[in-house]
């Protein structure tokens, strides 16, 4: 028996969960929605494409360097472990409990939206770029790359037909969405920040 040890495909199907919630494309939605409205069809869908893309790529830096830094910077497992689940709790309670972010997003005059605000910091921000580092310490660089790519392709999809979602589901529903995902964040938090607690009191008491 692994007892609680995750197996390696609970443990890349875990990250991949996180990392979509946490990259939080459905939390976006209005925010691309109302930038992208003066543009055709055809101009959102590419403009949303190639920010995502952006966003990929930066986040994928920080997955394949994350590891060393923290390493570099001599930060032990539980340490991560332990800061992690609380930055994911504190990430989780912001989504359930959101302040008016959105409604600060700056106007872009007329300019077409390029890297900022939708790609950076609204994608590829400090929660999203938080996470690169935490996984990769957990998980290793090569599963945090290939579960960051397996959970930017649904979001790449529901942003692609983000007008579409906003309309069936309207403000309240995109919402409700939302805080689902932050109770799914604060479970993986906890379990994270238990797991880093038992590993100190495991290498003080019992090593």
């Amino acid at each position: 028996m692994n007892g609680f040890v995750p197996t390696q495909e609970m443990s890349f199907l875990k990250s991949v969960i996180y990392i979509f919630f946490v990259f939080n494309s459905i939390g976006e939605i209005p925010v691309f929605v109302s930038l992208l409205a003066r543009y055709s069809h055809k101009k959102q869908l590419k403009i949303i494409f190639r920010e995502l893309t952006i966003a990929l790529f930066v986040l994928l830096a920080f997955a394949f360097f994350g590891k060393s830094v923290l390493q570099a910077l001599q930060i032990s497992t539980a340490t991560i472990g332990i800061g992690g689940g609380l930055l994911l709790i504190i990430i989780a309670l912001n989504m359930i409990f959101p302040k008016l972010e959105h409604a600060n997003k700056k106007d872009l005059h007329g300019h077409e939206p390029f890297i900022i605000p939708l790609a950076i910091p609204g994608l590829a921000g400090p929660a999203t770029i938080a996470a690169m580092f935490i996984l990769s310490a957990k998980v290793g660089p090569l599963m945090t790359a290939s579960a960051l790519i397996v959970a930017w392709i649904p979001s790449l999809i529901l942003l692609l037909a983000a007008s579409y979602i906003k309309r069936v589901l309207g403000d309240k529903g995109i919402l409700a969405v939302e805080k689902i995902g932050g109770m799914i964040i604060i479970l993986l938090g906890i379990e994270m920040f238990t797991r880093g607690i038992l590993d100190v009191v495991k290498v003080n008491f019992f090593s």
